[in-house]
């Protein structure tokens, strides 16, 4: 472990932090049968972490900010292990739902904090490198943590499924306690950094963040449970297309990269376009059998995932002044947008059945063109600067 450098866990620790709030999408279908709820009573497990993140992640980054940044990422990986532990033994669902409060308070200070401090292992003109290096373990918890939460659920058993989460965030914790240099950082005033709210172009960019999240989580909180019931292939196949939208949403993150560097405007509007498309497939050939499958979720994952480095990078690359606070806006509203759309897609689904979640994404889809169309329209000057510029 000491051989490891300190970047390695601070990815790790987001990985873990990834599988703690998308992982129970997962094990969906075996919650529901547990506890006798409904698919969408299940989607709250999910919208209940994304709220608590979006309402109190802002004003939870900012108060982190005057305590030790080490002490505080340490304290934030013990509570997502503690938390972990203990889902695996409740016995009622309302237990569980309660569960998810504890580290969904700790996850939006982990984040900004793990990215800042990966910044801080590296030179000045290192920044951009370093902060994709701690990105990967944000990527793969997103598109891994579904799948490896369901292979284990189905291959060990359910309890093992959350317990394999508290172990990751624990190797984390090690790891970053004995790796990560304990260095004192010059942070902004509170004044300054919320200054940046006076931005209408800001404001704007928050709106197409949520609404894109909103757009691809109103599909994908239900991902298996949509493939297990909507689908031609039987229930043992939905792992290995989970992992198959895994494999597609690096590949979609690497090609997004690429994209974002010669044009960030166009590459963001393109993608909630992207997303819509991906559900017009699902909606379309999901009964066509394994090998149509495979293809839809390969290119569904490319589109779903590449929304996280298009939206992040379209959010904070507004605010580069304050780095902290910015971050902590975005893990925020996006986590709106995962609450919006799993929230609102669970209404559809109860209104017109599984497929309303894809109608409720393609809305979600066209809303975030809108408000990016409106971006790029009334803040012409700023638009060009950032599509000349790489992110």
């Amino acid at each position: 472990m000491t051989l490891l450098p300190p970047i390695f866990f601070i990815a790790l620790g987001l990985f873990g932090v990834y599988c703690i709030e998308f992982g129970v999408v997962g094990i969906l279908p075996m919650i529901i049968e547990r506890y006798g709820i409904s698919t969408a009573q299940a989607g709250w497990l999910v919208g209940v972490f994304a709220l608590t993140i979006a309402l109190l992640g802002p004003l939870l980054v900012l108060l982190a900010s005057r305590i030790n940044r080490k002490r505080m990422l340490l304290i934030s990986l013990c509570v997502f292990a503690v938390a972990g532990m203990w889902s695996a033994q409740v016995d009622g669902f309302a237990a569980l739902m309660l569960l998810r409060i504890a580290p969904a308070l700790f996850h939006p200070i982990y984040f900004s904090l793990a990215m800042v401090a990966a910044a801080s292992l590296y030179p000045p003109e290192q920044v951009t490198r370093a902060t994709a290096y701690a990105f990967i373990g944000t990527s793969m918890g997103m598109v891994l943590g579904i799948p490896l939460t369901h292979w284990i659920a189905a291959q060990i058993s359910y309890e093992a499924s959350f317990r394999f989460s508290a172990l990751i965030n624990l190797l984390a914790a090690a790891g970053l306690m004995l790796r990560l240099p304990n260095v004192a950082a010059r942070r902004l005033s509170y004044g300054k950094q919320l200054a940046i709210l006076r931005s209408g172009a800001l404001w704007l960019n928050i709106s197409a963040c949520v609404l894109i999240f909103a757009a691809m989580f109103a599909v994908y909180a239900y991902a298996a449970e949509y493939l297990s019931r909507e689908t031609a292939v039987s229930d043992a196949a939905i792992g290995l297309l989970l992992v198959i939208f895994g494999l597609g949403g690096v590949a979609g993150n690497l090609l997004a990269g690429r994209l974002l560097q010669r044009n960030r405007a166009v590459a963001t509007l393109l993608h909630p376009l992207a997303l819509a498309a991906a559900y017009l497939l699902l909606y379309r050939y999901a009964g066509a059998g394994m090998g149509a499958m495979i293809a839809i979720c390969l290119y569904w994952g490319a589109a779903h995932t590449s929304g996280l480095i298009v939206t992040q990078i379209w959010l904070t690359s507004e605010a580069p002044q304050a780095p902290e606070f910015v971050t902590g806006l975005y893990i925020a509203f996006i986590n709106l947008g995962v609450a919006l759309g799993s929230a609102v897609s669970g209404w559809f689904i109860d209104a017109i059945g599984l497929q309303g979640s894809l109608l409720c994404g393609a809305l979600f889809a066209a809303l975030a063109v809108m408000a990016i169309t409106a971006r790029l329209r009334l803040y012409r000057k700023v638009t060009a600067a950032l599509s000349r510029s790489s992110p």
